[in-house]
């Protein structure tokens, strides 16, 4: 019996019909068109590529940027019941091999892969062995040097077009301005094309700027506001932990997730925030991609991100199943000036990316016209260290090498050293009165990591070595003495990055080849930059018309932002009335004082006082003795 996408759609996702434009997109895919779905974030895009191609005889080869999501789509599959595999990283040629075997014989429906995968040999010619039957390149604004996260790997997504000229190709995005949309299909050779364009409001999030110069008070109400999960964004790992300590000795059952974080612990915290054990992720910009949990009630961003595409991307994840939800960003004066500090200020130039390039090869000593294809451990603060470089500026500027395929790099913080103290404390104490050298370092461990003779914990030996005024190797040979001398267990880091070099040495030549591309980047994050500036400082406008005409849609103002709020309906009676509202739906969770109710609040003091007179007038609120305000 011949079925029908929504016969597929019931079977595998259980539901009874397609959301938006879906159907439209996947009825072009089965006429053999060439489509570019630009839907918002939650939008379903992954089913627009699935459905048809569950369709069809033969395997679809799908493109993605990020092997978590990667991961995530293959296990959402098999649990699916759909045969599918990923050519993720780590993996031996050998293992490689046998995968494209299990394509072309084993009768799999999806192959993910990377867009670094299609440079390989093995993988084109294995490709041209297999019944393909679509092409789906998701996170399509990676093609674009306009897009916020342009990589230039996906440009070889254009391979695929040269290998199968007939197979149609779907390209999907959330976040492409006309600018980026038009540089996919050019890429993408697209021929008998549509674009599909679901407009990327999302009506039910409500977008607020807040500013407060008490940015964990005021983060503290948000959360206690909100009765489902919530996501709070943040830049750093270090804050990432220490909002999450925060919130956790508020009350609020949080946890962390950032990039440090090992493999095997990120699946468990991921797994709780999923099933509601706790209320509150804290989370650097490593999460969110592919994860479609739905009753997300709050996104905070307690700072500026780097552009509106980051934002709106990681703000659409609040309200996935329709309802009311809100998208914050928490701010203070201080907020502008540390993202122009952390973005603009470490934008590497040229002629630095001609002298770092320099130094690694010297580093690792690599001769000038020598091609190694070799794999270099790299421990980042040393290099940093012996060369006097800036840490970021120099981070920057190695992903912007690792972006130009000069050289490919990996970060192995799961690798990060551990140290436990074995010996007890007497024992302890007649060491440190032999080893009088090793006194400081001892005592730096002790008073900087608690718990650290009930278990292993992760140090950070740079940080050390800075409290104690002596270089990081002195620390490292201080770790190996008191394991050998059983005082300690030590599981040692061999490096935080790993590198390889991808091309001959030519020096000035490398870099040359790329540089004008590069400025042209540079510009783009600048612009990205002032945008986002713009939108912070832009009271005047609706926050959904501001954000939805970025991507060149025009709508209607929402009527409950905090730009909308403030100007307000049109009589003060029918302001008051909406306060009054908003401070009785408030007062359901917890009492609160005036301060409280006016940090939460994005209205006037003297209109929040006035309402709350009123409401006190009508005996519909009380004071207690606390002197917060309770429901009648």
């Amino acid at each position: 019996m011949h079925k029908s996408p929504q016969d597929i759609l019931q079977q595998y996702w259980g539901y009874a019909s397609f959301r938006g434009s879906q159907q439209k997109i996947i009825t072009a895919v089965l006429e053999q068109k060439d489509v570019l779905a630009l839907l918002p974030t939650g939008g379903g895009k992954s089913v627009c590529y699935q459905v048809p191609a569950l369709l069809q005889e033969g395997i679809c080869i799908v493109v993605s940027p990020l092997i978590a999501l990667i991961e995530d789509q293959v296990n959402s599959l098999k649990d699916k019941g759909i045969k599918a595999l990923a050519l993720t990283g780590g993996i031996s040629f050998e293992e490689v091999n046998n995968l494209l075997d299990n394509c072309v014989f084993g009768n799999y429906k999806f192959l993910y892969l990377s867009p670094e995968r299609l440079q390989q040999d093995l993988v084109k010619e294995r490709l041209q062995q297999m019944n393909v039957n679509l092409i789906a390149i998701d996170e399509a604004h990676c093609i674009s040097q306009w897009g916020n996260d342009f990589r230039p790997a996906y440009q070889n997504c254009s391979t695929l077009r040269d290998i199968f000229p007939i197979v149609p190709v779907i390209a999907l995005t959330a976040t492409a301005t006309k600018k980026v949309a038009l540089d996919i299909t050019e890429n993408l050779q697209f021929r008998n094309s549509l674009t599909i364009k679901d407009s990327f409001s999302r009506d039910n999030i409500t977008y607020k700027v807040l500013w407060t110069e008490d940015k964990m008070y005021q983060l503290k109400q948000l959360c206690a506001q909100t009765n489902n999960s919530a996501i709070v964004y943040v830049r750093t790992r270090r804050l990432a932990e220490q909002i999450s300590n925060y919130l956790n000795t508020n009350g609020f059952a949080t946890t962390f997730f950032h990039g440090g974080v090992p493999k095997k612990d990120k699946k468990t915290v991921l797994n709780n925030w999923l099933n509601n054990t706790t209320k509150i992720i804290v989370a650097t910009n490593a999460f969110g991609m592919g994860i479609d949990k739905p009753d997300v009630r709050l996104v905070v961003h307690y700072q500026i991100p780097d552009s509106i595409e980051n934002y709106y991307q990681e703000a659409g994840r609040a309200g996935r199943d329709q309802q009311e939800s809100s998208a914050i960003l928490l701010l203070n004066k201080e907020d502008e000036n540390q993202v122009k500090q952390q973005f603009l200020s470490v934008l590497p130039n040229i002629a630095f990316l001609k002298h770092l390039y320099n130094k690694l090869n010297n580093y690792f000593q690599i001769s000038y016209g020598e091609d190694t294809q070799q794999t270099f451990q790299l421990n980042f603060n040393n290099f940093c260290n012996t060369y006097k470089l800036k840490g970021m500026l120099t981070y920057n500027a190695l992903k912007i090498l690792d972006q130009h395929s000069v050289i490919s790099l990996v970060e192995n913080y799961n690798k990060q050293a551990t140290v436990q103290f074995i010996a007890n404390k007497p024992t302890l104490n007649q060491y440190l009165s032999t080893h009088h050298k090793l006194v400081p370092i001892i005592q730096a461990l002790l008073r900087t990591y608690g718990g650290i003779f009930e278990y292993p914990i992760k140090i950070n030996t740079s940080l050390l070595a800075k409290k104690i005024t002596v270089d990081e190797n002195t620390i490292l040979q201080a770790l190996e003495k008191l394991q050998k001398d059983e005082i300690v267990n030590y599981t040692a880091q061999n490096s935080d990055l790993e590198l390889t070099f991808l091309v001959p040495r030519e020096d000035d030549q490398t870099i040359n080849s790329f540089s004008k591309k590069v400025k042209e980047l540079q510009q783009v994050k600048i612009n990205n930059i002032d945008a986002i500036l713009q939108y912070i400082n832009n009271d005047k406008i609706c926050r959904n018309v501001q954000l939805l005409a970025y991507f060149g849609e025009k709508k209607e103002k929402c009527g409950k932002c905090d730009v909308c709020i403030s100007k307000g309906p049109s009589t003060s009676n029918s302001i008051l009335e909406l306060i009054t509202s908003e401070i009785i739906d408030k007062l359901k969770n917890n009492n609160l004082s005036s301060r409280e109710l006016i940090q939460l609040l994005p209205y006037r003091q003297e209109t929040v006082l006035e309402a709350l007179q009123l409401l006190l007038e009508d005996n519909k609120i009380d004071i207690n003795t606390e002197n917060k305000y309770t429901l009648q």
